[in-house]
């Protein structure tokens, strides 16, 4: 008898969570992620539940929403004041709708007269930016998802105590989940401490004082300004190309980033994004900012700034994604070394194979995060039929560089993955830049690219072994549970 009625109990139970879940999971997502995880609640009803609790909200606590609506409005008005510069003249007929979306969705104006250099050795970057901090004289502001002080990032962090040493104010930003884990974390922050670093976590994950989230919502971005007249932003982390990992010591393994220098008025843009980025973990805004004058025109370039993340009510990167895709003619070149799309973004590169337009794809061979690495390549084979050449980055490399060039005038370099996690869960930044000298230095590094990588085929690919497929079809299902 006991036991019949735990049955009952059990099948209520059970039938209860199906009902909610329906009502529940579907809202206000896309339709792939309510299906996701529609099927591991039906199929593991309390692994899955147990799951939604702990991952399934993809978006940020109300408190940071609410804030991240005051900063979109400020930055709303703040933007209108803002002199845009000279813009270039004669755009094509579908920019000028990019970026008032961008606009509307971000809150960021395209502004002109700005100067924009890639540095693609990742040492050198490192280096530059050391040298940047050196020449500071007001403040330095440092944001990063990983932020190591090890032997590679030494002369950087040599660079930040010289500066505090001589009363610049160094605030510096880094993730708390990204980097708690890593090697040198204790050591990183008492380094920051001894120098007298203003120094706060992102996102942090720590019940017991009060901060709690989805764990796996991160802010992903990498930038640096200085005295609000130089900034850095890209794909690179502050930590060795090995990130320190024994793992990746083991297999040999080195990450390779870009990274871009900026000058002229786009820095007020990505300093507004680290004053929101501060403004959200500290609930202040610091004086020595506000006080900055506004940079002078140094160069050609029109620039717009992109944040996006869940603090957003819409997708801004894939959105601009999207449009840009859809708007070339003649060729697509797209670095991104975790790319899995969804449905929009997989439409809109097929269909301008479909239209004649030449479209290329950078991925590296090896992958260091396995789900990841088997969802991506469970594209190929669409990508591959639909006429898209694939280069994978040969390894021991991992390709971590994230670029869009569309036709000849039009790029978009910064932090932001090709998939669903850049798209939807992480916090990142993106610079979307016109004109063609900076096309050609991003061509040069395509190029170089090109000749480190190999050409993937479809005979190549038609030969994977079955295990494989399977691997990379159940990784593709994982990744809609957003």
């Amino acid at each position: 008898m006991d036991i019949s009625w735990w049955v009952v109990v059990l099948f209520i139970i059970d039938l209860a969570i199906r009902i909610t879940a329906i009502i529940v999971v579907p809202r206000n997502r896309r339709p792939t992620a309510a299906m996701a995880w529609l099927l591991a609640i039906y199929f593991i009803p309390f692994i899955g539940v147990f799951l939604y609790l702990l991952i399934g909200n993809p978006r940020l606590p109300r408190a940071r929403r609410r804030k991240q609506e005051r900063i979109n409005e400020y930055a709303r008005e703040a933007a209108a004041q803002i002199d845009q510069g000279t813009l270039r003249p004669n755009p094509p007929p579908w920019f000028p709708s990019v970026v008032r979306m961008n606009s509307t969705l971000g809150a960021l104006p395209l502004v002109g007269d700005n100067e924009a250099h890639l540095i693609s050795d990742y040492q050198e970057s490192l280096d530059a930016m050391a040298d940047e901090i050196r020449r500071a004289e007001k403040f330095v502001y440092v944001e990063f998802y990983i932020f190591q002080s090890d032997a590679a990032t030494d002369n950087f962090f040599r660079a930040m105590e010289e500066a505090c040493a001589r009363g610049v104010t160094v605030r510096v930003l880094l993730d708390h989940w990204a980097n708690r884990w890593k090697p040198f974390y204790k050591a990183t922050l008492r380094r920051l401490d001894a120098m007298g670093a203003d120094w706060h976590l992102m996102l942090p994950v720590q019940p017991l004082k009060g901060n709690t989230q989805r764990p796996d919502l991160r802010n992903h971005r990498k930038l640096l300004v200085v005295d609000g007249l130089v900034a850095y932003l890209g794909s690179q982390n502050v930590t060795d190309s090995t990130y320190n990992l024994p793992k990746n010591i083991k297999r040999g393994l080195h990450w390779v980033d870009l990274m871009v220098r900026l000058e002229g008025p786009v820095v007020t843009s990505v300093l507004a994004v680290f004053l929101s980025d501060w403004y959200s973990e500290t609930d202040t805004v610091p004086d020595d900012a506000t006080e900055v004058a506004a940079p002078s025109a140094t160069g050609d370039l029109d620039c717009q700034v992109v944040p996006s993340g869940p603090g957003f009510e819409f997708e801004n990167n894939k959105r601009m994604f999207v449009e840009l895709l859809h708007a070339a003619q003649k060729r697509i070149t797209i670095i991104s070394p975790y790319f899995v799309p969804d449905g929009a973004v997989l439409d809109a590169i097929t269909s301008a194979t479909a239209r004649g337009v030449d479209v290329e794809l950078f991925v590296s061979e090896e992958g260091d995060q396995a789900l990841v690495y088997h969802a991506q390549r469970s594209y190929y084979e669409a990508l591959l039929r639909a006429g898209i050449t694939i280069w994978m980055y040969q390894k021991p490399y991992i390709l971590h560089t994230k670029g869009l060039t569309i036709d000849d005038e039009v790029a978009v370099i910064g932090s932001s993955n090709m998939d669903m996690r850049s798209f939807g869960l992480n916090l990142e930044i993106s610079l979307l830049v016109r004109g063609e000298e900076f096309i050609r230095e991003l061509d040069e590094v395509a190029s170089e690219y090109r000749r480190l990588s190999r050409q993937l085929t479809a005979e190549e690919w038609a030969k994977q072994p079955l295990r494989s497929t399977v691997l990379d079809n159940l990784a593709r299902l994982t990744s809609a549970l957003q």
